[in-house]
């Protein structure tokens, strides 16, 4: 008996838990409550995102949808003012060549006129030295004439050319053979000094006479060489004929200028 009210007395006196029952509508509305409050909170975050410069979504720039189409119309028109300038050069190189044989051909007409010019010159003093030998009474002993003789500047530094004309005057019954000596007297290093041109520029042929054989007129035409530095005076020539020492005629000319 005593067992059993103490059995009792346990079970009177053990704690009770209580549970309250929530009512349904109260744990929507908290449910709804902290989801407007995550709504506004991400609201606010992406609204200071975007207030802070990130892009809503990543589109290209409209920069570059507008610099699209003009940067494929100025390479467009690079190409063609590429192709333009391409026929010009073509054209500028065809008239320059042109322009290059024109004046070649200019230079050409231009030299052969002074040539002619020269020849032209040269046939007038030949004429008149014949007109003038025809008309002057022959001398006895004196059979053969220089006639035309010139010195002159050759193109080159230290070139020198010279001309004449013999003619044989009076009966002209037989050939005549002799040969000429040449003798240049010209300046260097502040002294006078004379050359005698030899018949050829060979080492070989030491001779210094020019052999010469003809009837009625010989034209003589020849050039010669000297340092660069010298400075020429005259040139004088003399004619012997075949088997004789002394010169049967001399003359001498001055550079011409």
């Amino acid at each position: 008996m005593i067992k059993s009210r103490n059995r009792r007395h346990k079970i009177a006196a053990a704690p009770a838990a209580v549970r309250l029952q929530t009512p349904a509508h109260v744990r929507w509305s908290a449910f709804a409550i902290l989801l407007v409050a995550a709504l506004i909170l991400s609201w606010g975050m992406y609204d200071a995102g975007r207030k802070a410069g990130i892009p809503d979504r990543i589109e290209p720039p409209r920069e570059e949808k507008t610099e699209a189409p003009e940067m494929e119309r100025l390479s467009q028109l690079n190409a063609r003012l590429q192709h333009e300038n391409d026929e010009l050069r073509i054209k500028m190189a065809g008239l320059d060549q042109q322009l290059q044989m024109d004046q070649a051909a200019r230079q050409d007409i231009a030299s052969q006129v002074k040539t002619l010019q020269g020849e032209n010159t040269r046939l007038k003093e030949e004429l008149g030295f014949f007109q003038n030998l025809g008309s002057a009474p022959g001398k006895t002993g004196q059979r053969v004439s220089i006639g035309g003789l010139k010195l002159e500047k050759g193109k080159l530094p230290g070139e020198y050319r010279y001309s004449l004309l013999l003619v044989q005057s009076g009966v002209r019954g037989k050939d005549f053979h002799g040969n000429l000596e040449f003798a240049v007297n010209f300046q260097q290093n502040g002294e006078k000094m004379v050359q005698p041109l030899t018949s050829s520029e060979t080492s070989d042929d030491p001779s210094k006479k020019f052999d010469v054989s003809f009837r009625f007129y010989r034209r003589v035409e020849n050039t010669f060489w000297l340092a660069p530095e010298a400075i020429v005076d005259s040139l004088q020539v003399k004619v012997f004929e075949k088997g004789e020492t002394q010169a049967r005629l001399m003359q001498t000319v001055n550079l011409s200028l």
